[in-house]
């Protein structure tokens, strides 16, 4: 069972399963009758898989190891903050509230998450931000290829380099990179970085922590929109 400790639930994994982990973060008693955030740090995570998906409420989760695939997948309100490495999908289909990994990320970092923010210190392997619909993704370091793939709305911020493919088949998810683009998927290509773009990635910038990097230093990529209806001249891209 969880301990509370200063004010702070903590739950060992080395001693409960990950299923009653989860079962308590989706018991509203434990939150609503409190008017702050309910704190829980997970104790020894042991890359299990799964830890904390499915939140629906202002919790704080703090989770000290690395985890394994889909941490903090489909995430409401909460903020869960992994003080290590993740495993593929990390913060999947999110919806809200905030994801923080101090590590790097597998493949497939914040796919088809539609809200939210989340921030990977290290690196995230390829395809982070696939399908992405409507969150903020800010990596600190690089992301792998076919990242931003078929990415329909929302920001990726890439404050080293991005692999190749980067945007491929892009619809309106909006991309930035600070470092080196290996190449350019289908339909994606460099636009220009305008006033507003750079007020977007300050303030994403604010919001992950990463204050002393320089707006002015990213570039922007978007959709060319060629792809939106078929047409045959365009076949060889689809």
């Amino acid at each position: 069972m969880a301990e509370t400790l200063s004010s702070t639930l903590t739950f060992d994994l080395a001693a409960e399963g990950v299923r009653e982990l989860n079962r308590m973060l989706h018991d509203p008693q434990l939150i609503a009758p409190t008017p702050q955030p309910a704190r829980l740090t997970v104790l020894n995570p042991g890359g299990k898989h799964a830890i904390a998906v499915g939140i629906d409420g202002p919790w704080e989760v703090e989770i000290d190891g690395h985890v394994g695939y889909y941490c903090a997948g489909m995430n409401q309100h909460a903020t869960v903050r992994i003080r290590g490495n993740c495993g593929v999908g990390v913060a999947e289909n999110m919806m809200s509230g905030q994801v923080i990994v101090e590590g790097s990320a597998s493949q497939a970092a914040g796919a088809t998450a539609r809200g939210g923010l989340l921030v990977i210190c290290g690196d995230a392997s390829a395809r982070c931000g696939i399908s992405l619909k409507g969150a903020d993704i800010v990596v600190r370091g690089s992301v792998g290829h076919m990242s931003a793939f078929m990415a329909q709305k929302g920001a990726l911020v890439v404050c080293g380099d991005a692999g190749d493919a980067l945007g491929d088949s892009l619809y309106e998810a909006r991309l930035y990179v600070r470092g080196k683009v290996a190449g350019l998927g289908a339909d994606c290509i460099e636009k220009e970085m305008r006033a507003e773009h750079l007020v977007q990635v300050s303030g994403l910038l604010g919001a992950a922590g990463f204050e002393d990097l320089d707006p002015a230093d990213f570039r922007r990529y978007g959709s060319a929109r060629r792809l939106y209806n078929f047409h045959v001249d365009n076949a060889g891209s689809y």
